[in-house]
Order: C-alpha cells, then structure tokens, then sequence
C-alpha cells in the first residue's frame, strides 16, 4: 500500500496484471500490483526501466486495459470502461509525458495544443462551457511562456520551453491529478531542475495530487511525500519517501538507494 487508506483514496488499484503477447512472447509486465493514491499525496513510482512502471500509470489513467485486477478513481470503476463514458476520469486525470517532442503534435500551433483537451466531447460534457483563449493566456503565464506563444509551433521552443507547453495542456481542463512520468529525464541538467521547481509550484499552487513516475531516485526524494518501488512488474516496497530512502527493506530498494549520487539533491533544492 502507498500509505492512503482505500476510504479516502482518488485512485484505488488492486491487483492489477498486465500480461502481453503468447507462448515464448508472453511479458509480464505487471503482476498483482496493488496500491491507493490519497487527495493531495505525492506519491513516486520509482524503478529501472522495465519495471512496469509506465504500464501502470497507463492503466490508471485508463489507456489501457488490465488483463485482470481493478482501478477506482474516486470510488468510480475506470477498468473496462468505454471511452465515451471516462469523460469524469479525462477531465480530473492528466499526464506529462517524458519526451515533449513526441507528445506536441508539430502540425499544431501552441494555442491549439493547449486548447487540446478541453475539445474532447466526454471533457465538454463534463467541464460545460469553458473559454479556451482565456484558458490558454492564463495557463501560458503560469507555466512562464511569452503571451504570443499560441501562435507559434512547437519547433520555435527549446526543449524545456516545449515541456512547459506540455504542462499547460496537461493543466487545461483543470484535473485534480497530475502523473508525471519521467516528466524531466529528457531535458538537459541545466534545464531539468527549473522545469521541475515549476511542476512543485504549481502543484503546490493548485492542490493538485501528484503521481511522479521516475527511475531517479534522487528526484522522488525531493519531490515526493511517500514512494512504491517496482522490480520486475512486481510491487516491492512502499512508504513515507523518507523512510524508504532511508532505511529500505527490499534489497532491490537498497541496490537502488546505494547507487544515488551522494550529490543527487543538491542541484534541485538550489534551483541551479
């Protein structure tokens, strides 16, 4: 369990396995992972590449289907639902993902990809009417661009400049859970912790819950509340961030703690 009881939890996932392919081709990709996400925690899922951790976001954001299990999102079944039905799920759920260069539709001006999410008929439905240009100016200042970025297309920015555009089209519709997953591993160092210290303040700013997908340990210490690591699809650790970095359990966790830089923190909390 990441720490939140099921009672109040935004996101309750239980037992959810995630197999792919047949015979010799069979992946296991998730195996009984269980775990609930509480109103405004900040919860890290940390673990090398393969462990299953964006296998599981995507099932929680309802992306993708579990071959068995469950997830609740505010006590709401999301699991097999049709799409034309998680219009409550779109317009409360949104994710950053890793690379901005493959998730900004280069064909779109910035005004229109912001603008983006507010579209979907099943968000329409459940927003009512919403003024996107207004949305759009409000959102471009909060994430730091210049007032005429909406006429503008993704090419025209740096790379941190294109996940601060991610970022306020994820913001959008409003949602009250924002999974960032590996949100600044793609940027270059000098960039990373000042996109970062931005996605903090304004989860920080709008009460948003955070779910923080990261193989780098040292970041879901910094920005996280409490931590489940992942090996292998399964879930072997959980608990307050401080305590599992501080005294972890699982030798996976250990292996994992013991190859942090010593100086890991250091460039985050200065903002350099």
């Amino acid at each position: 369990m990441s720490g939140a009881e099921a009672s109040d939890a935004l996101f309750d996932v239980r037992g959810l396995r995630r197999v792919y392919g047949r015979g010799v081709r069979r992946v296991v990709a998730l195996d009984e992972v269980s775990l609930q996400v509480g109103r405004g925690q900040r919860l890290g899922i940390v673990g090398e590449s393969g462990s299953g951790k964006s296998t599981l976001i995507r099932l929680m954001a309802g992306l993708d289907t579990p071959t068995a299990g469950e997830v609740r999102f505010d006590g709401r079944v999301v699991t097999g639902v049709p799409e034309r039905e998680l219009g409550f799920l779109r317009s409360r759920v949104q994710i950053v993902f890793q690379d901005p260069r493959a998730s900004l539709n280069p064909r779109m001006n910035v005004g229109d990809i912001i603008a983006e999410p507010l579209r979907a008929r099943s968000v329409r439905r459940e927003l009512g009417g919403v003024d996107a240009r207004a949305r759009v100016a409000e959102l471009l200042d909060a994430v730091g661009l210049p007032a005429d970025a909406p006429a503008r297309y993704p090419h025209e920015f740096s790379g941190g400049q294109r996940q601060r555009i991610a970022i306020a089209r994820a913001l959008a519709p409003g949602p009250d859970v924002l999974i960032a997953d590996e949100a600044v591993s793609a940027l270059d160092v000098s960039v990373r912790a000042q996109v970062l210290n931005l996605l903090m303040d304004l989860v920080a700013e709008l009460d948003l819950t955070l779910v923080f997908v990261s193989h780098d340990l040292a970041v879901v210490r910094h920005v996280c509340t409490d931590a489940v690591v992942l090996q292998a699809g399964r879930l072997v650790e959980a608990g307050p961030a401080a305590s599992v970095f501080a005294a972890p359990q699982h030798p996976y966790t250990r292996a994992l703690v013991g190859a942090i830089p010593r100086f890991g923190g250091r460039a985050l909390e200065s903002g350099q």
